[in-house]
């Protein structure tokens, strides 16, 4: 991916399990976004582009072959303002996805939000809009 100091917008990826509102916090933050942003559904995103290694049985949905969803976001994002990822990682249990997370990214980028109704949801995307607007600050990127 291109160097986090010449993209204009973060790349933001929500993740968690099945029914918990990462869809609805994807959707109300791109529309209150200060940047553009857009809702990818990574399971859906898989599934469509074939970035995943087959169809676990077991799991009921398909098994995501990351080396290709980060090679074909690479491509995707290449040369265009980065956008929201949104990532669904259907047949994970909570821990697991943020321990993942926490094994793959720097500690200070992993954010855990509380989601368990309207106003969660509320202030979760205020806090990422103010993130944003610090982001595009230390950038000399605010409008």
């Amino acid at each position: 991916m291109s160097d986090s100091t010449s993209r204009k917008s973060p790349i933001i990826v929500i993740t968690g399990t099945p029914g918990t509102g990462k869809s609805t916090h994807a959707q109300l933050l791109a529309e209150e976004s200060p940047v553009p942003l857009q809702h990818i559904n990574v399971g859906e995103w898989v599934k469509e582009k074939g970035l995943h290694e087959g169809y676990d049985e077991e799991w009921q949905s398909y098994t995501v072959d990351e080396d290709k969803v980060r090679a074909r976001a690479a491509r995707m994002h290449a040369g265009y303002p980065l956008k929201k990822i949104q990532e669904n990682n259907e047949a994970e249990i909570m821990d697991v996805v943020i321990d993942e997370a926490r094994a793959s990214y720097a500690e200070p980028i992993v954010v855990e939000l509380k989601s368990e109704g309207m106003e969660d949801l509320q202030s979760n995307v205020a806090r990422i809009v103010q993130w944003i607007e610090a982001w595009q600050k230390d950038r000399g990127l605010a409008a």
